[in-house]
């Protein structure tokens, strides 16, 4: 499968397929050693871990996978999007894949996707890194109530050109990277995850609760690290607060020029805190 807009030299991996509920799931493995597993949100897709993964992969075995919906997967016009169905077809790929000792490496929906596995299975999760993310019920933004998202977001692309230049910090995202983000949800056809995932804000809030942070307690002293851009419009610092309240054994990095896209904006500072907490955890 060919996509003549995707950047090889940024994104230079060997692209795989996992074949879930009749559909192409994209991912890629690189790397031997110790698990990091890279689970994405929204607007974007395996590409935003680039940067850590060509470091990280030299000395531990890197998988990052699109959901659904997302990045190179397929993105079938009727398909069961929640949130909760990429939870389980997250665990489906671990099980199967036989994956233990993980290090899962979270960000935005792929924190309550990934953590809801994590709950479930204590015993498959080494450590736990969280970018900018949530498990618990939030406030809901107006937009997401109204009767135009669908048109938004089908027809005008919203999540990726609009949402996601707005939640940068400083370091705006490179004009040459855009397409890297704009273009897998090319046509309003292939655009049904990220209105899902917008939908699921709305209605997924009872779920985030009580089956998320409610039930933290087997994860809650995992080593975790928390890097968290501080100049999110949209997960603001309030988040982090409320996270290491649940997780009493972490530590955090806040980047205070960045916003919800810390890898994306500042990957060596990432990268090197990433590696740093795996190796203190050796």
């Amino acid at each position: 499968m060919t996509h003549a807009w995707l950047n090889r030299s940024e994104y230079p991996f060997h692209s795989k397929y996992y074949t879930i509920n009749g559909h192409k799931l994209h991912y890629i493995d690189e790397g031997r050693g110790e698990i990091i597993l890279f689970v994405h949100g929204t607007p974007s897709w395996s590409f935003d871990f680039r940067h850590i993964i060509k470091e990280a992969k030299d000395n531990y075995r890197c998988i990052a996978l699109d959901h659904i919906g997302f990045g190179l997967s397929d993105k079938p016009a009727e398909y069961d999007y929640s949130t909760i169905n990429h939870s389980r077809t997250l665990e489906k790929f671990i099980l199967e894949k036989g994956l233990e000792n993980i290090t899962l490496v979270v960000h935005d929906f792929g924190g309550p996707i990934a953590l809801n596995f994590a709950i479930q299975y204590p015993e498959k999760i080494k450590n736990i890194v969280i970018m900018n993310s949530w498990l618990w019920r939030s406030p809901v933004s107006k937009i997401l109530k109204s009767p135009l998202l669908p048109f938004l977001y089908r027809y005008l692309n919203f999540s990726p050109k609009v949402l996601l230049s707005q939640s940068f910090g400083d370091n705006k995202l490179a004009s040459h990277l855009k397409a890297q983000y704009t273009k897998p949800f090319a046509n309003k056809s292939q655009r049904n995850g990220a209105l899902a995932f917008a939908r699921s804000l709305l209605n997924d809030q009872d779920w985030f609760e009580e089956a998320l942070w409610n039930k933290k307690e087997t994860i809650a002293n995992k080593p975790t690290l928390f890097i968290w851009g501080m100049k999110d419009p949209f997960i603001k610092p309030a988040h982090l607060d409320k996270f290491q309240t649940g997780f009493p054994n972490s530590t955090t990095l806040k980047l205070e020029t960045a916003g919800h896209f810390p890898q994306e904006e500042q990957p060596e500072t990432v990268t090197r805190t990433i590696l740093k907490f795996l190796s203190l955890s050796a």
